[in-house]
């Protein structure tokens, strides 16, 4: 995954997963700008809810709607994948520059993910898709950081990292997972604590 063609569509895949699904919050967050009263598509119940967790301040820390974070940033990993498919080649610091910004993008998400499970009580399916692809983003941007020199590492440990990355991507969907199940055991056997 750390050569340049698969490495490529990896960020073209979840790129544009993760722009659709930005994009489809944005619609979304002006319909509700539009009409406070609209119900977005993935409104389903009180504990799965696109438009609930829209109108809390944690969907706008920076003063604007986060999902525009993912427009604009997602674009950039379709353009570097789409580059690379192409043979385009990049200078060190723009190496870096990507790992700044996926490493950031993680950490945030990983802050929103705790929000939804523990301080709003709710979950977005468009927000957990974007989730789900910052995991496999993190993981193969640093394997192929540290695999390409990027990061300076020992060589052992950045080819158990490139050849783990999947079992460790799998890992953190697993413990995304089990969160998940833990926050809202209520709601899975029924007995609702919410």
């Amino acid at each position: 995954m750390t050569r340049d063609r698969p490495f490529g569509w990896l960020l073209i895949i979840a790129g544009v997963i993760g722009w659709l699904a930005s994009g489809a919050l944005v619609l979304e967050k002006l319909e509700v700008l539009k009409n406070p009263a609209y119900k977005t598509d993935c409104d389903i119940n009180p504990w799965i809810s696109c438009g609930q967790v829209m109108q809390t301040w944690q969907s706008s820390v920076f003063g604007f709607p986060n999902m525009f974070i993912g427009i604009v940033a997602f674009a950039v990993i379709v353009t570097t994948g789409a580059a690379l498919l192409s043979g385009a080649s990049f200078a060190r610091w723009y190496w870096a520059g990507l790992q700044a910004g996926v490493t950031l993008g993680f950490a945030f998400v990983v802050w929103l993910w705790s929000q939804a499970l523990y301080s709003i009580h709710i979950l977005c399916p468009l927000c957990m898709t974007v989730w789900a692809v910052m995991i496999p983003l993190v993981v193969w941007v640093t394997a192929r950081n540290i695999t390409h020199g990027i990061i300076k590492v020992p060589a052992g440990a950045g080819r158990i990292l490139s050849d783990s990355g999947w079992i460790i991507t799998a890992l953190l969907y697993t413990a995304v997972m089990a969160s998940i199940f833990f926050a809202f055991i209520q709601v899975f056997i029924g007995t609702s604590g919410f």
